[in-house]
């Protein structure tokens, strides 16, 4: 292999598929990247046997050919090397890696290419195609609510459905559910009801973090993975086995008291409760005062204690439909469903001081948040 590619496109190459490289693991050739000629251009892949990225970049191919290299010492070289030409060259007989950049010459033992485990030829028949920015939100409005306890597994993946041109996006620990909806450009030829990994749904966009590329969605046939193709990369995840909750169940049809707020203000509140809560259980209580008349203003008390660091109050201005109500919640989990609420203003629907509550955006149907009640120490 003798190949020429500049730095910042493979840096650019290496930042993206570095997050599959698999950090402990018993295959050594796991830890590595590797990196092969692909029909005129520099083809490189990481993987952790559950997740796959890879990635092209232009390069000038001299000689096809294939190598693993370790992920963290060729990273951390290529980021060290002058912003110009990047040459590289295979020494087969030794599997040794030449890198040349400026006036640094380097040579990097590597791991055969046969010993990497084999990258599924892409099958992207009957994919449906996403839209990039639509995506992107759905996944950091519904991914944070997922599970990272490994005991239950199918808690730690996001639900994707497809039904028609409608998209849903769901996630839930037992304390909380996100839910998202989204149109899709053109209806899928069959429903989807799959489980992917919040973990892969993150790297999704992460990768695709910047434009309006469309992201392409597959699932080949009798292979238990979905495939993410966006520009000139793709990634492959297993899906998770297992039936997911039957979330419709956990969302409150209706609701006694209606809160609406200013989504900034209540989100600065909850960041000073939660200084004083994370102390404990992150328990903060939310005093809902009803209104002296119909859409009069009223406000909402929030109020956090802990033994070792004192005690917040903060109070909000808001508008309350209905009666008023002491509740409390994990004031973590509702900063961070706040922060991924774009609209101005924020609606908290609550029954009682034992049934959840529902975070709502104003003027925006396609988003909603639930969240389990603590209780009233």
């Amino acid at each position: 292999m003798k190949v020429t590619v500049l730095q910042e496109n493979l840096a650019r190459g290496l930042g993206v598929v570095s997050k599959a490289v698999s950090p402990r693991s018993t295959l050594p050739v796991l830890a590595n990247i590797l990196i092969a000629s692909d029909e005129g251009r520099l083809r490189l892949s990481a993987t952790n046997l559950e997740m796959g990225v890879t990635c092209w970049i232009p390069a000038r191919i001299e000689e096809d050919g294939s190598t693993t290299v370790p992920a963290r010492t060729f990273s951390d070289l290529v980021s060290a090397l002058p912003s110009e030409q990047v040459m590289l060259k295979l020494d087969i007989q030794t599997q040794t890696l030449n890198v040349r950049g400026g006036t640094s010459t380097n040579d990097i033992k590597c791991i055969d290419a046969q010993e990497f485990p084999p990258m599924p030829a892409p099958d992207l028949e009957g994919a449906i195609q996403i839209n990039g920015g639509d995506f992107r939100e759905m996944i950091h409005q519904v991914t944070f609510a997922a599970s990272s306890d490994e005991a239950r597994p199918v808690l730690m993946g996001a639900l994707i459905q497809v039904d028609g041109d409608k998209l849903t996006m769901a996630a839930a620990d037992g304390f909380r559910l996100s839910v998202r909806k989204a149109l899709l450009s053109a209806p899928a030829s069959a429903p989807i009801s799959v489980i992917v990994p919040a973990q892969a749904l993150k790297e999704l966009a992460r990768v695709a973090s910047d434009g309006e590329e469309p992201i392409y969605m597959a699932l080949p046939k009798g292979r238990g993975q979905v495939v993410f193709r966006v520009k000139d990369v793709e990634i492959i995840s297993q899906l998770i086995d297992g039936a997911f909750p039957d979330y419709q169940q956990i969302i409150p049809r209706s609701y006694k008291s209606r809160t609406l707020v200013s989504t900034a203000s209540l989100l600065k509140a909850c960041k000073q409760a939660e200084i004083f809560a994370r102390e404990g259980s992150n328990a903060a209580r939310f005093n809902i005062k009803s209104a002296q008349g119909e859409m009069q203003p009223s406000e909402v008390e929030i109020t956090a204690a802990s033994e070792e660091t004192g005690k917040n109050e903060t109070i909000v201005e808001a508008t309350v439909d209905g009666g008023g109500l002491l509740i409390a919640f994990n004031v973590k989990f509702l900063r961070e469903a706040l922060e991924v609420i774009k609209t101005p203003n924020v609606a908290l629907e609550t029954s009682a001081p034992n049934a959840p509550g529902v975070v709502r955006p104003v003027g925006d149907d396609q988003f909603l948040h639930v969240i389990m009640p603590m209780h009233l120490g």
